[in-house]
């Protein structure tokens, strides 16, 4: 009975978290728009950080509370489950062929992967890591911002597109305040109870704490993304699923992990060191290679995403 009483905190949770940062963004868009405040500075703000609101707020509760296993194996578990699902579900719906031209993002996201690697191996993530992590970010978006560079997952028009397909924004002042309020303690409600129930519920099941961030909750955290190119897969419009998945694993390693390494010293579990990591690299190289030779991600190649990330989950269990 306390198995299945932990197994619905943890989906309760994982729904809040859904919800909440759905609402955040169209609240945050909502009001960008009714302010008239510039589309770049919104896409630096709102859709880069807003939309991976559901894994910092996981990755900072559960740190905060001791559970550092979890909040790094969240952000490592997203990243894989990006390109090896978010990727290679809808392509069993629709093929998806990248724009060559966004090769130099690609790139920049396996820079970052192997930097973030790098500091991982050199031990405990502190004040240090995190403040260089955040300041690449920074960094990127400032450069952006004056036309120097592109920073990936920032296209705030394809933003809006995507989330006026189902639910629209808000547009009056009421509207936006309540999208904003209920998103905000949404994520707060669901981070509590899916950090809670993924603990318990690892105990029980002799499932460690990075292994559950890894698996059961990173594809939780996942669900928007893959949501949203299953959404775009079926109006044949599933290219927009690259830009996607490398803004979110840049913003992942940058703006999570950074910001949780600001507030808490975050210890490396030796198995993801081993083992995850490694996996998170390979499967960002070889989204950058499919990108830059311009390669389809048809049913073929998309059931083969499927199989390895159903692979890495078996060899994890």
């Amino acid at each position: 009975m306390s198995e299945t009483l932990d197994l619905l905190r943890l989906l309760g949770g994982v729904v809040y978290l859904v919800i909440g940062g759905d609402l955040l963004v169209r609240g945050a868009l909502g009001m960008s728009r009714r302010a008239s405040i510039s589309p770049l500075i919104v896409g630096l703000t709102v859709v880069a950080l807003g939309t991976s609101a559901p894994e910092l707020v996981i990755s900072l509760h559960s740190a905060l509370s001791g559970f550092s296993g979890l909040s790094i194996g969240n952000v490592v578990g997203s990243n894989i489950s990006n390109v090896l699902v978010v990727l290679g579900a809808p392509a069993l719906i629709h093929p998806a062929r990248p724009d060559r031209s966004a090769s130099r993002q690609a790139a920049f996201m396996v820079a970052v992967s192997g930097l973030f690697l790098g500091l991982c191996a050199l031990g405990p993530l502190g004040l240090g890591h995190g403040a260089l992590l955040v300041g690449l970010l920074v960094a990127g978006m400032a450069l952006t911002a004056r036309g120097e560079m592109r920073m990936p997952g920032l296209d705030l028009s394809q933003a809006e597109e995507e989330l006026q397909r189902v639910l629209g924004m808000p547009h009056t002042g009421p509207a936006i305040l309540l999208f904003l309020a209920s998103g905000s303690a949404a994520l707060g409600v669901g981070a509590h109870l899916t950090v809670e129930g993924s603990v318990a519920l690892g105990a029980q099941l002799g499932i460690s704490d990075a292994v559950m961030g890894a698996t059961v909750v990173a594809l939780g955290t996942s669900l928007p993304e893959l949501s949203t190119t299953l959404i775009a897969a079926a109006h044949r419009s599933a290219d927009v699923a690259f830009g996607n998945v490398v803004g979110s694993n840049v913003l992942n390693i940058l703006g999570i992990m950074g910001l949780t390494a600001l507030v808490v010293d975050v210890p490396v579990p030796a198995a993801l060191l081993r083992f995850d990591l490694w996996v998170m690299l390979g499967a960002t190289i070889s989204l950058w290679w499919i990108i830059s030779q311009g390669i389809a991600i048809g049913r073929a190649l998309g059931s083969l995403f499927l199989v390895a990330y159903a692979s890495y989950l078996a060899l994890l269990f």
